[in-house]
Order: C-alpha cells, then sequence, then structure tokens
C-alpha cells in the first residue's frame, strides 16, 4: 500500500494579503455555499483509483478555511468518508487564520475528527503585520492558540514570515521566542519571498518597497535555525521545525514524491505518475463542475529522469536528505558525477552517508542552486 494524502482548498478570504501567491479571493463569501456543493460533486466524481493507497492525511488549506461555518466543513468530510477509507488518517490539519476562527467553530472541527491546527501568525509587530495586510491583531494570535489548546488541539502549528521589509533582526528574535514560549508542537518560518502577480512584486518593481539583501536573509536564515535548534525544535526541512515525531505527516507526503488527491480550484493532485491542478479561478470552477465537466485545466505525465529530479529537488530541502536507494540503477553513474562536481564547487555543504545525501544548514541557504547542479539533464 502506498502512503498517501488528501488536500482540500478552500480559496475565500476576508482579505488578499499582498505577498500571498496562494489562490484566494476576498468578498466571495456568498459563493460559499455554491463552492461547498461543487467540492462535494468534485468529490463524488473522481475517478482516480486510489484501492492500493493508504490514505493517512487531510490537509484543508487556503485561503482561510476557518471561514467556513462548521456543517459546510461537515458535509465536505462526509462526502470523503462515503468516498474513501478513512480508517488510518492520522493527521488531519485545517489552516486557522487568529481572529477568524471563533472558539465554537474550533471545537466543532475538533470534533469532527480534525486535529491538527495550522495558524497564520506571520508576525507578532503590529506595523509589520498592517505592511503584510494581515488583519488580525498581536491580542488574536494569543486567543486563538489559547482556544485551539481549550477544546483539546495537541498538534498546533505557527506559520511565521521573516526579512521582511522593516523587520529588524532584534524584532524577529522577540517574535521567535514569543511564539517558542508557547510551546506549539511545530512552527513553520519562511523567508518573504517575491512572488510575480502579487502586490508586493508590484511595490517591489516600481521601487517603493526593498526587500533584504540575500546576504542578511542567509545569515538570518542560519540564526534562526540555531535558535530553533537550541529551543528543542528541530529542524526536518529547509522552513520547517517540530518537536520530536510532530513533523507535518502530510507536507513530507509532498516532499518524499507520495500520491495525493487534491480538490478545489488551483489544487495540485498526484497519482503516482500523473501531475495534475484545477482551474485557478472560482467562478470557472463552479462552471466546470456545474456543467459536468473535469475542473483540471493541467496535466503532465512524469517521465522516470522528472520524478528522479522531483527526488533530488525535494529531498534537499529535508534533513532525510536525498533516499539514494531511488535512483534507478541507469541513473547512478550520471547523478554521481553531477555530485562529485557539486561538492567540489558547494565545499562544506554536503552530508553524505551510505543511503542518503543531505545538506548542513549553510547548504540549505543555497538549496535552491544546490538542486540545479545535481539535476539530470
Amino acid at each position: 500500500m502506498k502512503s498517501a494524502g488528501i488536500y482540500i482548498h478552500i480559496p475565500f478570504c476576508a482579505i488578499k494579503c499582498m505577498y500571498c501567491d496562494f489562490y484566494s479571493i476576498a468578498d466571495r463569501e456568498e459563493s460559499i455555499p455554491r463552492f461547498v456543493n461543487a467540492l462535494i460533486s468534485e468529490i463524488q466524481r473522481c475517478q482516480i483509483d486510489t484501492t492500493e493507497w493508504k490514505i493517512d492525511t487531510i490537509f484543508i488549506g487556503g485561503g482561510t478555511p476557518s471561514l467556513l461555518e462548521a456543517k459546510q466543513i461537515e458535509s465536505i468530510l462526509e462526502a470523503l468518508a462515503a468516498k474513501y477509507d478513512l480508517s488510518s488518517v492520522k493527521e488531519f490539519t485545517i489552516e486557522a487564520n487568529p481572529g477568524e476562527a471563533p472558539k465554537e467553530r474550533l471545537r466543532d472541527f475538533r470534533s469532527f475528527g480534525i486535529n491538527r491546527i495550522s495558524m497564520g501568525v506571520q508576525s507578532l509587530e503590529p506595523k509589520l503585520l498592517k505592511f503584510l495586510t494581515r488583519i488580525h491583531s498581536v491580542e488574536q494570535v494569543f486567543e486563538t492558540f489559547e482556544n485551539a489548546r481549550a477544546v483539546g488541539f495537541e498538534n498546533v502549528n505557527c506559520d511565521l514570515i521573516y526579512a521582511i521589509p522593516g523587520q529588524s533582526w532584534e524584532i524577529w528574535e522577540r517574535d521567535l521566542n514569543r511564539i517558542i514560549e508557547l510551546e506549539p508542537n511545530h512552527i513553520s518560518a519562511y523567508t518573504l519571498t517575491l512572488e510575480k502577480g502579487t502586490d508586493l512584486f508590484t511595490l517591489v518593481k516600481n521601487k517603493k518597497v526593498t526587500m533584504p539583501k540575500d546576504g542578511q536573509t542567509g545569515e538570518w536564515f542560519l540564526k534562526t535555525h540555531e535558535m530553533m535548534k537550541m529551543n528543542g525544535y528541530a529542524s526536518y526541512e529547509i522552513s520547517n521545525f517540530s518537536r520530536s515525531g510532530m513533523e507535518c505527516e502530510h507536507n513530507l507526503h509532498y516532499w518524499r514524491i507520495h500520491p495525493y488527491l487534491a480538490f478545489g480550484p488551483s489544487a495540485h493532485g498526484f497519482d503516482g505518475t500523473n501531475r495534475w491542478n484545477n482551474s485557478r479561478s472560482l467562478d470557472q470552477y463552479l462552471q466546470q463542475i456545474e456543467s459536468d465537466s473535469s475542473p483540471v485545466s493541467m496535466k503532465e505525465t512524469l517521465s522516470e529522469k522528472d520524478r528522479l529530479n522531483e527526488l533530488i529537488g525535494f529531498g534537499l530541502r529535508m534533513n532525510e536528505g536525498i533516499n539514494l536507494k531511488r535512483i534507478p540503477e541507469k541513473y547512478q553513474n550520471e547523478f554521481n558525477n553531477n555530485f562529485i562536481i557539486a561538492e567540489n564547487k558547494w565545499e562544506g555543504c554536503f552530508i553524505k552517508k551510505d543511503e542518503s545525501i543531505s545538506l548542513t544548514p549553510t547548504g540549505m541557504a543555497y538549496s535552491d542552486g544546490i538542486g540545479i547542479d545535481l539535476m539530470l539533464d
């Protein structure tokens, strides 16, 4: 049986954040009931053969899934349970923004079997929250966290962003320490990145905002990893840290090239051979589902070499590294030659073991460039 997951994309947000490249839309709450019906139809009509899959994770992301009423989430879960064997699900995550996940709704989510909350904290500095167009307050971060614990969530993640224009190391260090004091089970710490099509990209292009220099970002990356390690949060992926045994199993499916189903607009799926993604438009998605058409806008079949290059790229993101046993024999010479060249070019960046190649913290800071050098032509 192949370990596998399910991803559901909820595109609704109270406001579209200026840096966010995930598909989301604001001021469309009136479309939520229609969307839920379409999503249920998509689940019911899915033809992907999962008989050899062991579905053990579900992740409801967005957007802001916690904007949906509990009964709407429940109806989606009922559709999943009617279609798939969910008896092996051990990790069930829903994303929630501070101030947009009332305590009673969190309690209902927990009663449905959802056992992990991922909170979009991003910052504890009011001026930076305003810059990022986040609408929650610092107080709401602590309130939502406490409510999640109070209703029984024993697995809570906090998302944070650093290397934000106007953010000093002292502010970032203070925020990180305040979150660590809450003792979440998992912390995701991402550097702010420029994504085409976002308001942030336009502001930088028009020279109204200046991003931190790469040298500063790299320095903060290493210092952040050291801080996390000192406080008992092991790095297991380039931007993800957890207490022992609390790694995000769903994201590990992505990075280990496991299969996963995907439902909702812009959702990406993988069946072990084919990758696909749905329309990146709520209106188009609704029209396609309601006219009995497929919402898939792109599908590609991965060659053996494509899968190997993904194994290399994703493997370098994780502490466990590239699993050398998964490299087909006919590609081993080419990979070994690439590795010898890269090892000389990126001195001190690799950890070589019998069955894996991984990166040191310094290597992690250059993982994109290293990955390109290791991939096969």
